[in-house]
């Protein structure tokens, strides 16, 4: 009985570890975007001409900044 125990108890503490790994993989791309989104839109503001080039980095720099989150999500599946 105390080997089930145990185990139910290892079972969480993996979940426990995979949940912290997504969240805080998470925490640094969302603050990435979130500033290259307002800096983009600043830049906009201030050179309206320039906004094709502007937009063409800034999804580009969204889309790296989002590979490291799913980094982060497969990471967090590998943790046995």
């Amino acid at each position: 009985m105390e080997h089930v125990e145990t185990t139910k108890a290892i079972i969480d503490l993996t979940m426990l570890a995979k949940a912290v790994a997504i969240g805080f993989g998470t925490i640094g791309p969302g603050i990435g975007v979130g500033l290259i989104g307002a800096k983009a839109l600043e830049s906009i503001g201030r050179n309206p001409e320039a906004m094709g080039k502007i937009l063409t980095t800034m999804f580009l720099s969204i889309a790296f900044a989002e590979a490291i989150a799913i980094y982060a999500l497969v990471i967090a599946f590998s943790i046995k």
